[in-house]
């Protein structure tokens, strides 16, 4: 799909957001759950599926979503999925967060830890970016349960390793 179009998508996601008058909230569940689907290789081929009709790939969404997302983002990921746009939904996310925090003036980083973070130790992490890039940052983070432990930390083009996972690469490497 275009640039194009994925900013349009991202723009109408936006707009039904703020009309909800829940923008962060919706922001944040599409951003989860299309790292969701990106991680699950059934879950994309089923919801990429043009065999499989739009109203049972937007049933298998709100199955999935229904109890633990609001009506708006499950409407919005079910039309994204009806209109056979599901391949995009990761960039489709990844826009709406850009174009949001672009409005807030704030950089976004993905940060990939095995467990969720609690609103406090993403305070910090958000104040400890700060201080190390100079941007004003907000937090999306993605549970990685691959990582073993630690934090990877995407700004940008930037990446903070500190993951216990390639702690332990670097530790064979010096030995």
């Amino acid at each position: 799909m275009s640039d194009d179009r994925i900013t349009s998508y991202a723009e109408a996601v936006l707009s039904v957001a703020a009309a909800e008058a829940n923008g962060g909230e919706v922001e944040d569940e599409m951003f989860r759950f299309a790292r969701a689907v990106e991680g699950s290789d059934d879950l994309r081929m089923t919801l990429s599926e043009p065999t499989i009709p739009a109203a049972r790939r937007q049933q298998i969404v709100e199955d999935l979503l229904g109890p633990q997302a609001t009506r708006a983002t499950v409407g919005l990921v079910s039309m994204v999925v009806a209109a056979g746009r599901s391949a995009d939904l990761g960039r489709i996310a990844d826009k709406v967060v850009e174009l949001s925090a672009s409005r807030r003036a704030k950089a976004v980083a993905e940060v990939r830890s095995v467990i969720d973070l609690s609103p406090d130790q993403q305070t910090r992490l958000a104040t400890a970016l700060k201080s190390a890039t100079g941007k004003d940052v907000e937090i999306k983070v993605v549970i990685d349960e691959t990582l073993m432990g630690g934090l990877l930390v995407q700004i940008d083009d930037e990446v903070i390793d500190g993951t216990v996972r390639t702690r332990l690469k670097q530790l064979r490497e010096a030995f």
